[in-house]
C-alpha cells in the first residue's frame, strides 16, 4: 500500500504519525492494500480554489475526494485510487463543534472522503444509498477505534 500524505505549513497541528497509522489500517479494512492513495490536508483559501475549481462552490468545505479510476483514463492505472484533500481549519471547526479532538475528526474526514473514491455517496442519491454510506462509515471508525467520537 502506498500512501502519501502531504501538508501544507501553518495549519493547526496534527499528529500525522497516527494519522498515517489510521489511514493504513483502513485500507487493510477496505482490502486497498494493492492501492495508492494520497491525501493534502490544506487550508480553507486552498479548499476554496478547489472547490470553486470543481465543483462550481465558491466556498471552502471539509473534505474534497477525486478519484483516478474516473474520466477516459480512468482504467490506465488501476492501482491509483485517488486523492482526498481535507481542510485542516474546517476539521478544527466541526472538531469544536462536535467535542473531539483534531485526530478524531481528520479521521472521519479521511474515512468519509476515501468512501467517495470507492463509489460511495450521500448527495444526489436514494436514502437507502446514502444510508448505506452512513452505516459504512460508522462501521469504519469503530473498526480504527476513534473514542471521542461526538
Amino acid at each position: 500500500m502506498t500512501v502519501h500524505i502531504t501538508r501544507r505549513a501553518g495549519l493547526p497541528k496534527l499528529n500525522i504519525g497516527k494519522f498515517r497509522r489510521r489511514v493504513q489500517k483502513l485500507c487493510r479494512l477496505l482490502d486497498l492494500e494493492k492501492q495508492e492513495l494520497s491525501f493534502l490536508l490544506t487550508d480553507d483559501q486552498e479548499m476554496t480554489e478547489l472547490n470553486r475549481t470543481f465543483r462550481g462552490h465558491n466556498r471552502t468545505t471539509d473534505v474534497l475526494s477525486f478519484s483516478q479510476r474516473e474520466g477516459e483514463r480512468g482504467h490506465l492505472h488501476q492501482q491509483m485510487l485517488g486523492d482526498v484533500v481535507i481542510s485542516v481549519p474546517q476539521a478544527q471547526k466541526q472538531a469544536n463543534q462536535r467535542q473531539v479532538d483534531l485526530l478524531a475528526e481528520m479521521i472521519l474526514l479521511m474515512v468519509h472522503g476515501t468512501l467517495h473514491l470507492l463509489g460511495y455517496d450521500h448527495v444526489g442519491v436514494d436514502r437507502k444509498s446514502a444510508a448505506a454510506m452512513r452505516r459504512k462509515q460508522d462501521q469504519l471508525i469503530d473498526a480504527l477505534e476513534v473514542r471521542n467520537r461526538g
